[in-house]
Order: C-alpha cells, then sequence, then structure tokens
C-alpha cells in the first residue's frame, strides 16, 4: 500500500504562502527539499524509512529522548510526525514561525547515525534565523532536510512509530536551495 506524503498545494495555498513566507515560490512551496548548495543524490529517490510520532511533544524542542534513536540505522530517513500541518493549516503565519523544532542535540545525534533525509509535517527543523544554517549542517554531513510533509499518520495508524520505504522525487532545478518534490511511503507487505 502506498500513502502520498505530498502536500497538494491550491492556489490559495501559494496566495497565502507568498504572503508569509518570503521563499515560498522559489523552490520552498508546498513538499520540499532544503538541498542548499548540493545535489541530491539519484539514490536518495528510495530510503528505507522510520516514522515517529511526537505530537505529544509541546512548549519545547524535540529531544533525542523522544524517539527510539536506536532503531535509526545509516542510510535511513527520519521522518517527525508533530501534528502541526493538521492543527495549524498550512502556510498561515503560526505555520512558518511557531512550528514544532528539533533540538540541536536531536539533530547532531540523526546526523551521527549517517541519516539521509529527514522529514517533517511543518516549516522546518528549526525556526527563524536558525532554520537556514540547520538546513546547511544536515545538507553539509549528506542529508537533506525534507519539509511540509503530511498524511504521517496514514504510516503510523496510531502506533508511535513505523517502518516504510520511501520515494522522493525532485524536481530537476538548478541553482535553488529548494526543490518541490513528490514524497510516497510504501507500507510493508500485509500492512494495507
Amino acid at each position: 500500500m502506498f500513502v502520498d506524503l505530498t502536500l497538494k498545494v491550491t492556489p490559495e495555498h501559494t496566495k497565502d504562502a507568498q504572503g508569509n513566507e518570503k521563499k515560498a515560490l522559489t523552490g520552498h512551496l508546498g513538499t520540499h527539499f532544503d538541498v542548499m548548495d548540493k545535489v541530491f543524490p539519484l539514490a536518495f529517490l528510495r530510503r528505507p524509512a522510520l516514522v515517529l510520532d511526537v505530537s505529544a511533544v509541546a512548549g519545547r524542542d524535540i529531544e533525542p529522548e523522544d524517539l527510539p534513536l536506536e532503531r535509526v540505522l545509516p542510510g535511513d530517513a527520519v521522518l517527525f510526525s508533530t501534528g502541526w500541518l493538521e492543527r495549524e493549516g498550512y502556510a498561515t503565519p503560526a505555520y512558518f514561525k511557531e512550528h514544532p523544532q528539533l533540538s540541536q542535540r536531536l539533530i547532531d545525534a540523526l546526523l551521527e547515525r549517517e541519516v539521509s533525509l529527514l522529514g517533517i509535517d511543518c516549516a522546518g527543523i528549526r525556526r527563524g534565523r536558525e532554520h537556514t544554517p540547520a538546513d546547511q549542517r544536515c545538507a553539509d554531513r549528506g542529508a537533506f532536510v525534507v519539509e511540509n510533509l503530511c498524511n504521517l499518520q496514514g504510516v503510523l495508524r496510531g502506533a508511535p512509530w513505523a517502518g516504510c520505504t520511501l520515494y522522493t522525487f525532485p524536481v530537476n532545478f538548478a541553482q535553488m536551495s529548494g526543490l518541490p518534490c513528490r514524497v510516497v511511503a510504501e507500507l510493508p507487505e500485509g500492512e494495507e
């Protein structure tokens, strides 16, 4: 079974995003990679993935202790279901400025585990001035950040974490820091 994790962008989303996020129409609209100054490797089109429910974390950063870090293997994609997209809605001012974020310790721990992708259902893994440096640090370590995912609960189906195969297809744009992409999870056989 396949679950589409790509945000469906409407003309209204486009208008709202333009008004609330200056980069929204330069590759950063909807579900996209922050590729920074790197080239997305074609080997990353298909990755083993771990989807984690961190929606209960509130009022603080998401920390390494909030997830089963021992399950993260080198090369994995790790996706965070914060519930923010469903609660706040895409392209509002709060969506871009108040979203949950991963702690610097958690980002470091995931990079140490040599993940390939970090995905999240909000506008980034860090907010404000820390957003771009965090994305660049990940890219410099061979990991790409995928933002504005949706339907992660369709993979989790009530569990605190779930494994799947992740397929990610970025648009072949050049000289842009963001690449719009289609992201689809394939659930293991027998889990339909």
